[in-house]
């Protein structure tokens, strides 16, 4: 098979030779011998990868095509869609993982042997590691009697618990062998698991509208709140961020529903990569059609789809999970509640991710004072904004344990960590938001009371809530923070605007003095960078010469677009995905892309070591050839970021490459950056002075609307 079978789209054509799309469609015009599509639309064409990338190697455009970037693409290209690509891609990793010498004895000869002899390996491969009846070969069939030739189920509604991954025939593999050999010489550079998770991140990323994630910092809170446990289960599994959160251990087993076949199969294989434990999947509906009816979990984990009204209210009024009371037809996560109960062991936790909302309606106060009277609901934490999607809710967690013969406890506990909301849009901060969580629903767990902590957590009598509303919102019920430290605190904010305003006054430009019009000889970024002036490098780019490789647990931060634009520190964290990470140093000069704003900044020693994040290009001067303040500066011109802008119907998109710099001596530059400097300087001091003055004014309404201010 050749490659061929793979194709790219001009987009992906840009991204392999590192420049815009606008060159590759000047290089259709201008070179007949450009490839010509071999699929696609009109207006979106895509191209054999094979024959452009040979192209790109005779115009001297591409020396060599990274590794990873060549996986993707061909995982992208695959003719069956890149969800069917990447479970035949886990299916061969974990055969390389669990049998590496019988990949070595197969891969060897032509695609079409490589083809015919995986499923048979494969077969006992899924069959050992997932506890189930091999599928023949030929494919799974479906409900309607055809073969499947995606090598997914498609249950229409239906559950089939035999296995959560269907092995691929030899036809269904043979488009994925390029690709297969790929990934695992990927793997031979990372690991098996790294590498699924590698392409699995990029692409949940690609098609982040289909998907709602569950934050890796929020899965694990999840679980730590859960607590160790032998057996447990996800009914929402999603792409499977919950279950992987879970200590592992070798005696465990994890059992996964989900209602689309390919998140099933997804993350089954990310758990079996992740883990020793037995894994166990299923596809369903899991309201109308729960998989394991006999389970009874020591823990339940779910981030269930929110505010659904087809969730099965008209055909399971006379179910028996019921147990707390027939959930109204507009309180769909309250029968996933329930859901979760009914598969806990006695005794047994449950943790979910729930809408504010839930906390409070009024169609579902019932069932909130039968969970409170009955002992099931344990405590509510309510999160930061920005905790997990939707981002602009803060969302809560319910903590729910299944009633044994254990007394009932007369109270409940509520936490507000909403404090620890972050500015940016990194999200909150999550060491603070773990700290306050475990803390607090560890000693509650352990004395079945917790004393007032002023404005974060308190337990409350059962019957104090049991009232008209039952609501359960944290925010209502706990005391504001002590009065002495507010009035403290709002000092210190007042002294520290008094010395920034002071140092904004002392920072302020002397007046303008007019300079005849000069007219400077111009390069480009784009001229500077193949001259050797200056490295050019863009955020998450693999495999590029300078980059350091760092994972997601070496907590590097990452330096995001809004960061940037807003002159904060690095907020973000790095993905799943052990791509390899650009790690910015003092003096590189970072611009955003996209938003059509005129900013540039000067990466100081607080901010050097961070990440790169994407949508932005940092430039890395040679110290010999061009000052970072000047070069900063005149990229930050109005004339000079329009000239370089394109438009799209709702973005605005910097060319970097085009944007424009005089020629001028060192020395002259420096006079020109320490000038720019000073504004730097100047700009910093003013937004610190805003940023203090919100906070001093949030403070002041606050105090004297509680009280704890006086009006004098």
């Amino acid at each position: 098979m050749q490659d061929n079978a793979t194709e790219v789209t001009a987009a992906g054509i840009a991204r392999l030779a590192g420049v815009g799309r606008a060159a590759v469609s000047n290089w259709r015009r201008r070179h007949p011998d450009f490839p010509k599509p071999v699929g696609g639309t009109e207006t979106s064409p895509s191209f054999a990868l094979a024959e452009v990338e040979a192209w790109l190697r005779d115009q001297g455009k591409l020396a060599e095509v990274p590794l990873r970037e060549r996986v993707w693409q061909q995982l992208t290209g695959h003719p069956e869609g890149p969800a069917v690509a990447l479970v035949h891609v886990g299916c061969v990793l974990l055969l390389v993982q669990e049998r590496p010498t019988v990949w070595l004895d197969i891969e060897a000869g032509s695609d079409e042997r490589l083809a015919a002899k995986l499923p048979g390996v494969l077969e006992a491969v899924m069959a050992a590691r997932f506890g189930c009846q091999p599928v023949n070969a030929s494919g799974p069939v479906n409900t309607s009697g055809s073969v499947n030739t995606s090598g997914l189920v498609n249950p229409s509604g239906s559950v089939n618990t035999a296995t959560p991954v269907h092995t691929p025939s030899g036809p269904q593999l043979l488009p994925s062998a390029p690709l297969l050999r790929g990934a695992v010489e990927l793997a031979g550079e990372l690991g098996a698991r790294q590498t699924f998770e590698f392409l699995l991140g990029r692409y949940l990323d690609a098609h982040s509208r289909q998907y709602t994630p569950t934050p890796v910092e929020l899965a694990g809170l999840m679980a730590e709140l859960a607590g160790p446990a032998l057996t447990v289960l996800d009914p929402a599994c999603g792409t499977g961020a919950l279950l992987r959160a879970v200590e592992a251990r070798p005696d465990q087993t994890l059992y996964a529903q989900d209602s689309a076949p390919d998140l099933v199969a997804l993350t089954a294989l990310r758990l079996a990569l992740h883990t020793r434990a037995a894994v166990r999947g299923a596809v369903g509906d899991t309201l109308r059609a729960e998989a394991y009816p006999e389970l009874r979990a020591d823990a339940v984990l779910c981030h269930p789809p929110f505010n659904e009204r087809n969730w099965g209210h008209d055909e399971l009024a006379y179910d028996a999970r019921w147990e707390y009371g027939f959930p109204a037809r507009n309180e769909s996560e309250l029968a996933w509640v329930q859901h979760a109960l009914a598969r806990l062991a006695d005794g047994g936790t449950a943790v979910l991710l729930m809408p504010p909302a839930a906390a409070s309606r009024r169609s579902g106060r019932r069932i909130r004072a039968d969970l409170l009277r009955r002992g099931a609901l344990r405590a509510v934490l309510a999160l930061p904004v920005g905790a997990a999607p939707p981002y602009n809710l803060p969302l809560h967690l319910w903590v729910l344990r299944r009633p044994d013969r254990t007394p009932v406890a007369p109270e409940v506990l509520l936490v507000d960590t909403g404090a620890f909301a972050g500015e940016a849009r990194g999200g909150p901060d999550w060491h603070a938001v773990r700290d306050a969580a475990l803390g607090t629903w560890r000693a509650f767990a352990r004395d079945g009371k917790l004393a007032e902590r002023a404005g974060l957590a308190r337990s409350v009598p059962v019957i104090e809530l049991l009232d008209d509303d039952v609501d359960l919102a944290p925010a209502r019920h706990l005391p504001p923070p002590a009065a002495a430290d507010g009035v403290e605190q709002l000092a210190a904010v007042r002294d520290d605007l008094a010395a920034t305003l002071r140092l904004t006054t002392d920072l302020t430009p002397p007046p303008a003095v007019p300079a005849p019009p000069t007219r400077w000889p111009l390069t480009t970024i784009g001229e500077l960078a193949r001259g050797g002036a200056l490295l050019l490098r863009t955020g998450a780019m693999p495999g590029t010469p300078g980059s350091t490789a760092t994972t997601a647990h070496a907590r590097v931060p990452v330096l995001t677009d809004h960061d940037v634009l807003a002159g904060s520190p690095p907020s973000g964290t790095l993905p799943e995905s052990d791509e390899e990470a650009v790690l910015t140093e003092p003096g590189d000069v970072v611009v955003p892309v996209l938003g059509g704003g005129s900013v540039a900044r000067v990466v100081d020693a607080a901010t050097a070591g961070a990440a790169l994040g994407r949508n932005l290009v940092l430039l890395r001067p040679d110290a010999g050839a061009l000052d970072a303040w000047f070069l900063a500066g005149f990229l930050r011109g109005t004339a000079n970021n329009r000239q370089a802008s394109s438009y799209a119907s709702t973005a605005t998109r910097l060319d970097v490459r085009r944007l424009q710099l005089p020629r001028l001596p060192l020395d002259e530059q420096r006079r020109y950056g320490a000038r720019f400097r000073a504004l730097d300087e100047f700009e910093q001091a003013l937004r610190q002075a805003g940023r203090l003055g919100e906070q001093l004014l949030r403070g002041m309404y606050d105090g004297l609307t509680d009280g704890t201010v006086e009006p004098h």
